[in-house]
C-alpha cells in the first residue's frame, strides 16, 4: 500500500470496454487482469458494468467487496452519467438531477469509492446543492474537465468561483489528460484513411493540429478559410469534413496551468491512445505532465484510461490489457512508486 503523501496509480475499467463488450472477459476477469498488471486503484462505470444500475443488488455489493479483497484492489472512483432525456418530451429538472446524483453518491459509498467522476456540463448550482450529501457520505464530487474544454473554459471558471465560495472539501475536478494532446494521434488519421480520406487531407490535419493552426468548426483560419473549405479544397467529401471536425475535439493546453488550480483537483484520468514499446505515449507528453503534477503536491490517483481501442478495432485486434500494462509501467517509472 502507498502512503497518503504519494501519487497513486489505478485504472478506469472503461479501458477494457472492448473486452467487456465482446464478452471476452467478465467483470471479475477484468479485475484479475488489473491485479496482474499492478493497477490496483479501481474506477468503475456503473451504467456499463453493474447490471440494473442505479439499483445495485446487495449481492453485487457483497461480491464486489469480495473481489477487492481477493485481488488486493482498492475501490477508488465511480463514474456517473445523467440521463437528461429520460422522460418523453422534456429534459430532467434540476431537482431530478440532484436526486439522480444523490443516488450515485450513496452507491459510491456502498462500493467503497470515495470519489465520483461527475460528467461534464453539470451546472455549479447542482454541485453546490449536493455538497452536504457528499460530505455526509464521505464522497468527493469531481467534475471531469474534458476536451474540447479546459480549466480556462467558461463552465470551469464558474465552477472555480463556486468552489472558492462554498469551500467544501468534497467538490473539485477530475482532469482528463486528453486536454494535453500535443500531437494528433496517428491511429486517428490512420482510421480516417481507412474510411477513404485522401492522404493529402490527413496530412494537412496532422500538420495543422501539431502546429496549433487547425481551425475549429466555428472559426476561420488566418488565411480566411474555414476547416470545411480547406477539406473541400483538397478534394474532400462531406464525410471528410465530419472526420476533420472529430480531430478538432482534441486540444493541447499548457500543463503548467494545473499549478494554478491544484487545490481544486481531486482526480486524474490518465488518458492515452497509443502506448509505444519504449513506454512512451505517442501524442500525450507525460514527460511534461507528471512532473507538474508532482510539483503541485498532488497525492491522489492517476487512473489509466485507454481510448485507442475505438480507433483501431475496425481493422486490428484490440489488446487493452497490454496497452494498460505499458501505461502503468510508464507511470511507475515516472512516479518511482508502487501502486495502491
Amino acid at each position: 500500500m502507498q502512503s497518503d503523501n504519494t501519487i497513486k496509480r489505478g485504472v478506469s475499467l472503461y479501458s477494457f470496454q472492448e473486452e467487456y463488450f465482446r464478452r471476452d472477459k467478465t467483470l471479475e476477469e477484468i479485475l484479475a487482469t488489473c491485479a496482474q498488471i499492478d493497477a490496483r486503484g479501481i474506477e468503475i462505470i456503473g451504467d456499463q458494468m453493474i447490471r440494473g444500475y442505479p439499483d445495485i443488488p446487495d449481492e453485487f455489493i457483497k461480491q464486489w467487496h469480495g473481489w477487492m479483497e481477493k485481488y488486493e484492489l482498492t475501490p477508488v472512483c465511480l463514474d456517473m452519467f445523467l440521463d437528461w432525456n429520460k422522460y418523453p418530451g422534456r429534459v430532467m429538472t434540476e431537482d431530478e438531477r440532484v436526486e439522480s446524483i444523490s443516488r450515485d453518491i450513496v452507491n459510491a459509498n456502498k462500493l467503497g469509492c470515495t470519489l465520483i467522476r461527475v460528467i461534464h456540463d453539470v451546472e455549479p448550482s447542482i454541485l453546490e446543492r449536493l455538497a452536504p450529501t457528499a460530505e455526509k457520505y464521505n464522497v468527493t464530487l469531481a467534475l471531469e474537465v474534458h476536451a474540447p474544454s479546459d480549466l480556462d473554459s467558461p463552465l470551469e471558471q464558474r465552477l472555480i468561483e463556486m468552489f472558492e465560495r462554498v469551500q467544501s472539501p468534497n467538490l473539485g475536478f477530475t482532469i482528463d489528460l486528453g486536454i494535453y494532446c500535443k500531437k494528433l494521434p496517428r491511429i486517428v488519421t490512420a482510421r480516417f484513411l481507412r474510411e477513404g480520406m485522401a492522404p493529402e487531407i490527413a496530412q494537412y490535419l496532422t500538420d495543422a493540429y501539431n502546429t496549433h493552426t487547425l481551425p475549429s468548426p466555428e472559426s476561420i483560419a488566418a488565411d480566411g478559410e474555414s476547416l470545411a473549405e480547406k477539406v473541400f479544397k483538397r478534394g474532400g467529401r462531406e464525410k471528410d469534413v465530419y472526420l476533420a471536425y472529430m480531430g478538432t475535439h482534441m486540444i493541447y493546453s499548457n500543463p503548467r496551468r494545473l499549478l494554478d488550480y491544484m487545490p481544486h483537483i481531486k482526480h486524474f484520468h490518465a488518458k492515452f491512445y497509443e502506448m509505444l514499446p519504449d513506454y512512451t505515449e505517442f501524442s500525450i507528453p507525460y514527460d511534461e505532465i507528471i512532473p507538474v503534477i508532482q510539483e503541485g503536491g498532488y497525492t491522489g490517483y492517476l487512473n489509466s484510461e485507454y481510448e485507442g481501442n475505438r480507433w483501431i478495432h475496425d481493422a486490428f485486434e484490440v489488446n487493452s490489457p497490454a496497452q494498460v500494462e505499458l501505461h502503468q509501467v510508464m507511470m511507475k517509472n515516472w512516479l518511482n512508486a508502487p501502486s495502491a
